[in-house]
């Protein structure tokens, strides 16, 4: 009978054989593993729209010099829209207009589709289309090489033409620019398939703000009585944290009587901190007029610099910035300065400072609130006023440089017609 061995980490062998001649004993084997993966290759798009307005104080302006759309992000890269109004090539003698697109950030040997599209206005939707969308790619998508590479068209459309057609409207040209940039990835099989919710915490908290329940603190704003947690101020505003919890936290702490600030505004700012997001302004207000949307926002902009709420300040400025009117940027721009908003403020500079602006604006009542509060801003904004005019000078002379087939550093870009 065979004999039992002990190996050297402590557990038992197979039984030996008493017989040399025994075959060796071993497990069958397994199925093969068998694995997989897809390569996916697609496009992120992205568009842009430019509005070409006042098409023919621009004819005369020389070959090969152009007006720019805006700068817009399509996956990952920065892009531009370039439009020649006397044409881009010399040997053409301004008979068309010219119109591309071009990387305007760093990227190399960046992969994309494009199509440019110039709107019919007649409303008959006879639009000029360019593109690489929806048709057989010969040779795959186009390649832009490195910064200010550019596709277009130098002959996109003659000029006599353009300017008898139906694409003129009012001395107005619409441009729409898609950009389909290439992305490949690799996916692996999934096993699962779990729907996970967006978080909802503010919904809890906002709830619990509508409810009154648990209250533990009022506060009494220009004759109204708001009730809310002091727990939830503390974590949600440093300021509300040690008035409410701080060594010199108020005496009276269930009733705080709010000074300088109206009851909507308060009202506003105890619904950011519950639900962490802009109130519907019209409804906080009761007026459905933009002007009283912005006095509103720049009502909680104090607040929110008062109470230390950065985000909500944030949020306030990226609404001022995108409401910038005539009869409100003076004020705008006070507040800007006294909260340290810089892009705000910036924003405001240079539109009180173009020159179908800068009259109307220094009519208003918050100009001369403006002049009063915040004096040092004159200087900045005469400052603003004559780097306009030197840009204007300036622009003239270099149009036909760094993106007019070229990139920064100074090399030919070969646009395909």
């Amino acid at each position: 009978m065979g004999t039992g061995r002990v190996c050297g980490g402590g557990t038992l062998s197979r039984p030996l054989s008493s017989s040399s001649s025994s075959p060796h004993l071993s497990a069958p084997p397994g199925p093969p593993t068998e694995t997989a993966s897809t390569s996916v290759t697609d496009t992120v798009n992205g568009s842009h729209h430019l509005k070409i307005d006042g098409y023919s104080l621009l004819k005369g302006m020389g070959i090969g010099k152009y007006t720019a759309s805006d700068t817009f992000t399509v996956g990952g890269y920065d892009w531009a829209i370039y439009f020649y109004p006397d044409g881009k090539s010399l040997e053409d003698g301004a008979t068309y207009v010219s119109l591309f697109i071009a990387l305007a950030s760093e990227g190399t040997d960046v992969r994309a589709l494009f199509e440019l599209t110039l709107l019919d206005q007649s409303g008959k939707e006879r639009h000029k289309v360019h593109s690489h969308f929806g048709r057989t790619l010969e040779s795959g998508p186009y390649t832009l090489k490195y910064r200010g590479s550019m596709w277009g068209y130098k002959r996109f459309f003659r000029r006599t033409a353009l300017e008898t057609s139906e694409y003129l409207k009012d001395d107005c040209l619409l441009v729409n620019c898609s950009v389909g940039v290439v992305r490949s990835r690799t996916e692996g099989p999934k096993v699962y398939t779990i729907a996970v919710p967006p978080p909802n915490i503010a919904q809890h908290f906002g709830q619990l703000l509508e409810s009154g329940k648990g209250n533990d603190i009022s506060f009494e704003v220009d004759g109204e009585i708001f009730n809310a947690h002091k727990l939830v101020l503390a974590a949600r505003s440093p300021v509300f944290r040690a008035q409410l919890f701080g060594p010199m936290k108020d005496s009276n702490s269930h009733c705080i009587k709010i000074e300088d600030m109206e009851a909507p505004v308060f009202k506003a700012l105890l619904h950011f901190i519950y639900w962490d997001s802009l109130p519907d302004m019209e409804e906080f207000t009761g007026l459905n007029a933009k002007c009283a949307s912005t006095l509103m926002a720049q009502h909680l902009l104090a607040a929110a610099d008062c109470y230390a709420l950065d985000r909500l300040k944030l949020l306030c400025e990226v609404k001022l910035c995108e409401d910038v009117a005539i009869n409100t940027v003076a004020t705008t721009l006070a507040l800007a300065e006294q909260h340290h908003c810089f892009q705000l403020k910036s924003v405001c500079l240079k539109f009180v400072a173009l020159p179908e602006n800068l009259r109307a604006v220094m009519q208003t009542e918050g100009f001369e609130y403006l002049k009063v509060s915040c004096p040092s801003i004159l200087t900045e904004l005469l400052q603003y006023v004559a780097r306009i005019g030197e840009n204007s000078a300036v622009s003239n002379v270099c149009a036909n440089d760094a993106l007019d087939g070229c990139d920064t550093t100074g090399r030919r870009v070969k646009p395909r017609i």
